[in-house]
């Protein structure tokens, strides 16, 4: 297998001194050097093809032992050397001081076709940052990562990537929902992909340690390869490249908040340096439209990061990546501009992108989309299909509203006399706003039916490939693969998936909450 290895992070950054790999606090280093730890008997489940052409890998590779080996750790491609990164972060609103890469562990980085990649194994094994964990992953939550990460990218959302799902071949403890039941489950290893793997909290971590030195080594780096249209000898390059990551974030959530994702777990070490989703935890997708819900055990309380403040929270994380960028800059005046602006950045893209899944492509519309947001709350209501339903509304007929997104409701009899009231009152005022934009039917239906999906990867259609998997049937997760690649495409033989979920879901775990056991 021949791969066009370059080495960039590794080579500009420095290394922990310390070989060992032995659970301890790191200082004055990016990264720590780490071998995979072997498996006993690794078996590669399914490969996406879009990222072997990326990777430059012929496929006449995939099958060979050789790809296996390095997808599972079995083997370290001749001249690479393996490491997990140092960072540390905010959890749930409180500093956690060191964390780093406790079951990731970078491969190596390739060039091919003028796009760098870093490859990562995560579930390879034990590293200085494992602290209590064992660096393993299991079948479930590998099946989560490795479709979610592509059915995200399909949907026109900036993410890591995967590049193959594989089992290990050996068995796992976890506690599923932390409640005292452990068990022996599958392991598996997911194969990541992204640009960088570079989070807020590996700014976070050095600026904690007062290391001011590599905290300019690394955002000068990160600069160079990742944001090279910013002026490095600027004297405002520090703020100008908070500006940019703040703007990539703000992206990111917007697209969450267009098509239902809930990440779950929004710690700062959780949060791309390049607006990417990264690590698929606990995460979900809204069945009914419910700005409180979240899919997380651990936050189940409080809810922190439930789906209405996914915006607020990516916006307490640039404060204290702010914090952290501070060192390099010694006044907060242009950093508190960028927050500011992200603030006022957000509730304008929000509406704007409101009203796009509504189809009104012109003017302001806050009022009818604060309304909509109100009676959607009235009774459940799946998301997803509400809108996706819309495009089919026609102001022009006097077909019914009801009959266009009764498909969307979970129970209809709820759609009482009060709540039919609501609704026919914001229809009235939708079916004038379009009327008034005066576009044609069909375009707009085909604007419309571009932004809001018609499937996404609800957690019981995770469950039940996951369910199979755990039986030895690996068809479903190939399947799902494929549907999700089209999510706005009407796939005539797979509408069992535009589906509201099914009762035996609704409180099944993995389908509605999740941990972050792994």
């Amino acid at each position: 297998m021949k791969l066009n290895i370059i080495d960039t992070f590794a080579s500009e950054l420095p290394a922990d001194k310390e070989v060992n790999n032995t659970i301890r606090q790191v200082e004055n280093a990016c990264y720590s050097y780490v071998t995979p730890t072997k498996t006993s008997s690794p078996q590669l489940l399914h490969v996406s093809n879009e990222m072997v052409e990326a990777l430059g890998i012929n496929k006449e590779d995939i099958d060979s032992k050789e790809f296996l080996d390095i997808v599972t750790g079995n083997a370290v491609f001749p001249n690479t050397s393996p490491y997990a990164m140092c960072y540390g972060g905010h959890q749930f609103g409180q500093w956690a001081g060191q964390l780093g890469d406790g079951r990731a562990i970078n491969l190596f980085e390739v060039e091919h076709d003028h796009k760098n990649w870093a490859v990562q194994l995560k579930g390879a094994g034990l590293t200085p940052y494992s602290r209590h964990a064992d660096g393993l992953a299991v079948l479930r939550s590998s099946i989560r990562e490795y479709l979610c990460s592509e059915a995200m990218y399909h949907l026109g959302i900036p993410t890591t990537r995967a590049l193959s799902l594989s089992l290990s071949g050996d068995k796992v403890l976890r506690d599923v929902m932390y409640d005292g039941n452990s068990k022996y489950e599958p392991g598996a290893i997911v194969s990541r992909v992204a640009p960088s793997f570079i989070r807020f909290g590996n700014f976070e971590i050095l600026a904690a340690q007062q290391d001011h030195a590599t905290l300019k080594q690394l955002a000068d780096y990160t600069i160079t390869h990742f944001y090279p249209e910013l002026d490095i000898n600027s004297e405002t390059i520090y703020v100008d490249f908070f500006r940019e990551v703040s703007k990539r974030n703000l992206e990111m959530v917007i697209h969450w908040q267009r098509v239902g994702f809930v990440h779950g777990v929004m710690n700062t070490d959780n949060m791309s340096i390049l607006g990417l989703t990264i690590d698929y935890g606990p995460y979900g997708w809204l069945e009914g439209y419910d700005f409180g819900w979240t899919p997380n055990t651990t936050d189940r309380v409080n809810k922190r990061y439930r789906y209405g403040t996914q915006g607020e929270i990516v916006g307490w994380n640039l404060f204290k990546l702010a914090n952290a960028l501070f060192p390099l800059i010694g006044e907060a005046e242009g950093l508190q501009d960028a927050l500011n602006e992200y603030r006022d950045s957000y509730d304008t893209a929000y509406y704007t992108m409101m009203s796009e899944k509504l189809g009104l492509f012109e003017g302001e519309h806050k009022t009818l989309i604060d309304e909509l947001n109100k009676v959607l709350h009235k009774t459940e209501t799946d998301m997803t299909i509400f809108f996706r339903q819309l495009s089919d509304f026609d102001p022009h007929e006097t077909k019914n509203w009801l009959s266009v997104i009764r498909p969307a409701f979970y129970d209809i009899d709820e759609v009482a006399e009060g709540i039919y009231d609501l609704w026919e009152s914001w229809f009235t005022a939708y079916r004038s706003k379009l009327i008034d934009q005066n576009m044609d039917q069909k375009e707009r239906a085909e604007k419309m039916n571009g932004i809001n999906p018609k499937y996404v990867l609800r957690n019981y259609m995770a469950q039940l490939a996951i369910d199979d998997a755990e039986k030895g049937n690996y068809e479903l997760i190939a399947e799902l693969f494929e549907v999700l690649k089209h999510p706005y495409d009407h796939q005539k033989d797979k509408e069992k998936w535009y589906a509201k979920r099914p009762d035996w879901a609704r409180n099944k775990v993995g389908c509605s909450m999740l941990s972050c056991s792994s």
